[in-house]
This record gives C-alpha cells, sequence and structure tokens, in this order.
C-alpha cells in the first residue's frame, strides 16, 4: 500500500523529560483534509507541532511526499511544502492585509501576483479591506489572513490549529468553506479542531487522539456514527 501524502508515525515525545505523545499516527493523503479531535490535553496541538518539527521526538518519524523530513527544522519544511497556521499570534497586526500576505512570500522568488489574486478569490473580504491593519479586522477576518499569508507559500499541506477558536458559529461555516475550497486545488489540509462535529462532517479522516496516543481513527463519517465516539467526545 502507498504511503499517505504526509505521515508523523508512531511519533512519542514531549517537552523536558515527559512525553506527551505516545506513539501517535497522523496522516493525510494529497488534497484530503485529516483532523485531529479529542478532550483537551490529549496532545492534539503537540501532535500537530510534532510533524512540522516544533517538537523533537524521541521515536517516530516524519514523512513528506515519500521522504523522510524528521530532521529537518520548521523552515526547512516550508521550504519542502508546509504551511502552517498557529493557533494565536498568526498575523502582524499593524501591518496591512496585504503586507502581511506578501510577508507569506518572502522564501518566493517568483511573481506572486498570481496566488495573491487566488487568496483574494478564496476570501473577497481581505481584498475590500487589503490596505486596513489587519489588527483592526474581526476575528475572523484575521484568521482569513493567517490562512492567506500561509498559502502564499504556494503549500502542498496546509496545517491549522484551531482554526474556529473564538469565533461565532457563522464565521466558522464560512471558514470550514473556505477550507474545503483549498482543499480542492490539490492542497492537503491538516488540522486540529475544538468544534469536533463539525470538523468531521468536512474530514475525509478522523484522529481522536486520549492521552497522547491514538483511540480512534476513521473517515470523518464514519466517526460521527460510531456511539462510542459519541458518547465519549461529541456530547451524545
Amino acid at each position: 500500500m502507498a504511503e499517505p501524502f504526509l505521515i508523523g508515525e508512531a511519533m512519542t515525545g514531549g517537552y523536558g523529560g515527559a512525553d506527551i505523545l505516545h506513539s501517535c499516527t497522523i496522516a493525510v493523503e494529497k488534497g484530503q483534509i485529516a483532523v485531529i479531535v479529542g478532550p483537551n490535553g490529549a496532545g492534539k496541538s503537540t501532535a500537530m507541532k510534532a510533524v512540522f518539527g516544533m517538537l523533537k521526538l524521541r521515536a517516530g518519524h516524519v514523512k513528506l511526499d515519500g521522504e523522510d523530513i524528521t530532521a529537518l527544522a520548521p523552515q526547512a519544511r516550508v521550504a519542502k511544502g508546509m504551511g502552517f497556521v498557529p493557533q494565536t499570534h498568526n498575523i502582524f497586526t499593524s501591518m496591512t492585509v496585504e503586507e502581511n500576505l506578501e510577508m507569506g512570500a518572502f522564501l518566493r522568488t517568483d511573481d506572486f501576483s498570481d496566488t495573491m489574486a487566488q487568496v483574494y478569490d478564496l476570501f473577497p473580504i481581505l481584498k475590500q479591506k487589503r490596505l486596513q491593519p489587519a489588527g483592526e479586522l474581526s476575528g475572523g477576518q484575521r484568521q482569513q489572513v493567517a490562512v492567506g499569508r500561509a498559502l502564499m507559500t504556494r503549500p502542498k499541506v496546509l496545517m491549522l490549529d484551531e482554526p474556529t477558536a473564538g469565533v461565532s458559529p457563522i464565521v466558522m461555516d464560512e471558514l470550514f468553506d473556505r477550507i474545503i475550497e483549498v482543499a480542492r486545488t490539490g492542497i492537503s489540509i491538516l488540522m486540529v479542531e475544538q468544534n469536533a462535529r463539525q470538523a468531521l462532517e468536512i474530514a475525509d479522516k478522523g484522529y481522536v487522539l486520549v492521552q497522547g496516543a491514538n483511540r480512534f481513527t476513521d473517515t470523518g463519517k464514519a466517526l460521527l456514527a460510531d456511539p462510542e465516539v459519541r458518547r465519549s467526545f461529541l456530547g451524545g
């Protein structure tokens, strides 16, 4: 069987002496959406950071498109095609929307105006507000800037840590719609999400983590239909 496009396999590691992840495996196929859910403290964001190289693994490995990237620093992974949007401090508030997007293209030496146009097509509100300081935007609009900036790197994989944290249900639905659109362009999406039910509805693959280990792994639909997953993690 062919390996997934991106896989963090049997990852064990943590901060200092204590392991947070215990032989945890997370993977996503090309152009698909994989979602990591689970209770608070389950190691969801830690698993994401491990895949991106922000956490040193004691065991396991990370592969992107068949290449072992376990030893690469995060910035080297960006150059390989990984985009990461952290949950907080993910925009430059004093810069304009357009300047934020331009910062996303800092590794590029080509003309990125086409990518900028694609981001504005995806997020029309950003085009309207492109000369406004990003710090003046609403929470949902800031998230669009953060995702747009990551897209400016032309990633093969886009990693999102709690993209809908602190936004209204309407804005959450809109962000998820945009995430689906991004995946349809062939970009793989790996995201950590507190709104587990809504995230699993759009997920091709879902991972339920508990105490840093895989508890359930299946398609989003199968996990939503699983009585134990629903009772334990989705509120019935």
